[in-house]
């Protein structure tokens, strides 16, 4: 006896869960709708309580502002060093001890070639 390919009780129960899994994507879908509505009224109430103190970053959070990302006036921490320095000099000035190595050798190169700093010896330079 040949067996049928779509017998009508599978077809039914096929568009049962079928019909399920378009609900059930429907209401996440919703889920979603309301979670990003709620997310939106949270950035802006931080955005709004970060104008009234004064905290307002660009859109960064407090934590990667510290963390060592961001722009550093690379003039004013030349300033700070001493007059002999080595890079180790450099990470002790006030947020730049999390920066990476080639940041700061790209800054003394920059400094090398605009002739405020001179290469003393391997790893030693002096201001100008």
């Amino acid at each position: 006896m040949p067996r049928r390919s779509n017998s009508e009780g599978s077809t039914s129960a096929f568009r049962r869960v079928q019909q399920q899994a378009r609900s059930l994507l429907l209401n996440l879908r919703k889920e979603i709708r309301a979670k990003e509505v709620e997310l939106k009224r949270l950035k802006d109430e931080e955005s709004s309580l970060g104008r009234l103190t004064g905290n307002m970053m660009n859109g960064t959070s407090a934590s990667r502002a510290s963390s060592g990302s961001g722009r550093i006036d690379w003039s004013t921490v030349l300033q700070e060093l001493p007059k002999q320095f080595n890079a180790s000099h450099i990470r002790s000035v006030r947020g730049l001890k999390n920066k990476r190595s080639s940041e700061i050798f790209a800054a003394i190169t920059r400094w090398i070639d605009a002739g405020t700093v001179k290469r003393k010896s391997r790893g030693v330079y002096e201001r100008s």
